[in-house]
């Protein structure tokens, strides 16, 4: 294990457009600030759940650190049982895959 006296600092390779950079820099000249400090803080405020608003964003961000949230998009619900029973009588037809094995190439 590492342990690092001081605070450990990482680096990042980033591939963004011309037109990115120059806004990533003119943001941060306003503030004063280094491009990397700037981006290192807009990470920050991004993925920081203390930094959230509200108490629903901060266990929001929590709960995607440790990989227990949903993902988003559309629930998928369990097709009508009348597809299912029409997909289980076609299932059911053929040769079984017991027999496919035994019979070999």
């Amino acid at each position: 294990m590492h342990l690092c006296h001081y605070e450990c600092m990482a680096q990042m390779t980033w591939r963004l457009t011309d037109e990115l950079l120059e806004r990533v820099r003119r943001a941060a000249r306003r503030q004063g600030r280094s491009m990397n400090e700037y981006v290192t803080a807009v990470h920050d405020a991004a993925t920081d759940p203390e930094l959230a608003e509200s108490d629903a964003e901060r266990v929001r961000e929590r709960l995607d650190r440790a990989g227990l949230l949903a993902p988003v998009g559309p629930v998928h619900s369990r097709p009508p049982a009348d597809q299912v029973a029409r997909a289980r009588a076609k299932a059911g037809k053929g040769i079984p895959l017991s027999d496919l094995v035994a019979e070999g190439p």
